[in-house]
């Protein structure tokens, strides 16, 4: 059988989970391999900073990533980009814009004319322009997708895994004991939907001190392997309290973070897709 691309209209293979691949259909000229959900299941644990991250480190290793922005109230990928202009479109289409590493990013914040408007929307057409970002957006020929979720199990999550042909999910948290509850919370969601989750991602697991290399779990130590070993994920990978990755990320330069921090896991989302 041929790579998916989830174009099932230019496809000739008599796939019996077809109904299920074929969510929304991309816009004509648009193609897009694998798409990956990066979920949080709560606000403030760094979910934009991953996404952005595995972008990023997929994209340097010589594919094309796209990030959609689902996170519609509150959306921050464009300023890890450092992205700032408006998207440009037709009567038929919108283009994503393109960051200076290649990435494309389609965000709310890139179609308002002021990036600080707040977007008062109630959860139905939230959800709605998710799937347009989806739809009416001219994806160029991007090998991974990743879609940055609202925290959270409601409407806008629900949309994206019952609207787009989501391959697999990460799962950000933080070394909190609530936070790994939550985190039972989400796995517990791909599981209604037969999704897998490839890995889970730990922000802010610990601190290095840069003067005597010794290590602090400023949070405590974490219960994450635990909850991992319980549902069967094969891969947690942690990531510092970096003041150098906040000021990157704050300078609009995500594309700049190097370090071991998601090779692991993106070496894993290679195998399992």
């Amino acid at each position: 059988m041929s790579e998916c691309t989830h174009d099932c209209s230019s496809c000739g293979e008599n796939c019996s989970s077809r109904d299920e691949i074929q969510k929304e259909k991309l816009h004509e000229g648009a193609r897009v391999r694998k798409v990956i959900a990066v979920m949080s299941g709560k606000g403030g644990v760094g979910k934009s900073l991953v996404t952005s991250l595995l972008a990023c480190e997929m994209q340097r290793r010589g594919f094309r990533t796209a990030v959609l922005d689902a996170d519609m109230t509150g959306p921050s990928i464009p300023q890890a980009f450092g992205i700032h202009e408006n998207a440009i479109g037709t009567d038929e289409f919108i283009y994503p814009n393109v960051a200076a590493n290649g990435t494309q990013v389609m965000s709310m914040n890139i179609l308002l004319q002021d990036e600080t408007e707040p977007v008062v929307w109630r959860g139905p057409v939230i959800a709605g322009m998710v799937t347009q970002f989806w739809t009416d957006v001219l994806w160029d020929n991007v090998d991974y997708m990743f879609v940055d979720m609202p925290p959270g199990t409601g409407d806008v999550p629900l949309t994206v895994f019952q609207s787009l042909p989501v391959d697999a999910v990460v799962i950000v948290t933080s070394p909190q004991d609530l936070v790994s509850m939550i985190v039972e919370k989400a796995v517990k969601m791909t599981a209604m939907l037969n999704l897998p989750v490839i890995g889970v991602v730990e922000n802010m697991a610990y601190f290095k001190c840069p003067d005597c290399g010794k290590v602090h779990q400023i949070f405590g130590t974490s219960g994450l392997n635990q909850v991992a070993a319980k549902y069967g994920i094969e891969i947690v990978e942690r990531l510092p309290i970096d003041p150098s990755i906040a000021k990157a990320v704050d300078e609009g330069k995500v594309d700049t973070i190097s370090g071991e921090y998601v090779s692991d896991l993106c070496d894993f989302i290679k195998i399992a897709l």
